[in-house]
């Protein structure tokens, strides 16, 4: 068991319900023949009006304010002139700081009509979270989430990325525990009520390699199957709680 300090609720309800508005509204704008910079554009003028900062601009030297992964990109897709074509799906990550507190999530986009396999993925994709959710009750620990994730996406025939995962998530961005995808049930870190983490299952089509590239003047690195092959990811912030959890990163309107 990671002891992580105790968060201050209220203040962590703000950003991760900030985060999902955000999420939100950058989605809303996806259609083809829309940058993937416009979209970060669109992203940081909407947080900034919302009284938030974005967790991701300048963090290790990331120079956008979203991440936007497209089609074969697991994760850390950087924004650029890229226009989103007929067909692509793209993972939104955004990050939020209010009052010094973090929120984190992210979810898939169609771009126009998409391919019936894509549908499925994303679908899949979805639900190994939600199955990593539900494994979270008294006593869990990472290692129930990462099985109960990689139990339903091996079972639909598809691979679960396993050196990227979720996080511990607070006063800081990325901390204790390591999250993962797979596990042993009772294996892993213990999780602690009053905490939050990220639960993130990054889904890919076959059982291909991941391969990194850099980005100029980061650290950061971006992530994409060897094959080409597409790849989904959902994530939302989670309160351990003393009877199981709660979904932070939750936005049903005003």
């Amino acid at each position: 068991m990671i002891p992580i300090p105790e968060i201050d609720l209220p203040k962590m309800r703000r950003s991760c319900h900030t985060a999902a508005k955000i999420l939100q509204y950058v989605g809303s704008h996806v259609r083809p023949g829309i940058s993937t910079n416009e979209l970060d554009r669109i992203c940081e003028e909407y947080t900034v009006s919302l009284g938030a900062t974005s967790a991701c601009l300048g963090y290790h030297g990331y120079p956008k304010s979203v991440c936007i992964s497209v089609n074969d990109c697991v994760c850390h897709g950087l924004p650029d002139d890229y226009v989103l074509q007929e067909g692509d799906i793209a993972n939104i990550d955004v990050t939020c700081i209010v009052e010094g507190y973090y929120g984190d999530t992210s979810g898939m986009f169609t771009v126009g009509e998409v391919s019936s396999e894509a549908l499925r993925l994303i679908d899949v994709a979805e639900k190994a979270m939600y199955k990593g959710i539900e494994a979270i009750g008294p006593g869990a620990t990472t290692g129930d989430i990462g099985f109960a994730i990689n139990k339903f996406v091996t079972k639909n025939g598809y691979t679960a990325v396993r050196d990227i995962g979720g996080h511990g998530i607070g006063r800081f961005f990325h901390g204790d525990p390591f999250v993962p995808s797979y596990g042993k049930k009772g294996k892993g870190t213990r999780l602690v009520p009053g905490t939050c983490i990220t639960v993130e299952p990054m889904v890919n089509e076959t059982d291909a390699d991941v391969v990194e590239s850099g980005i100029e003047n980061s650290s950061i690195k971006i992530y994409h199957t060897a094959d080409k092959c597409l790849s989904a990811q959902f994530e939302h912030t989670i309160l351990i709680t003393e009877e199981g959890c709660e979904i932070l990163t939750v936005f049903e309107g005003e």
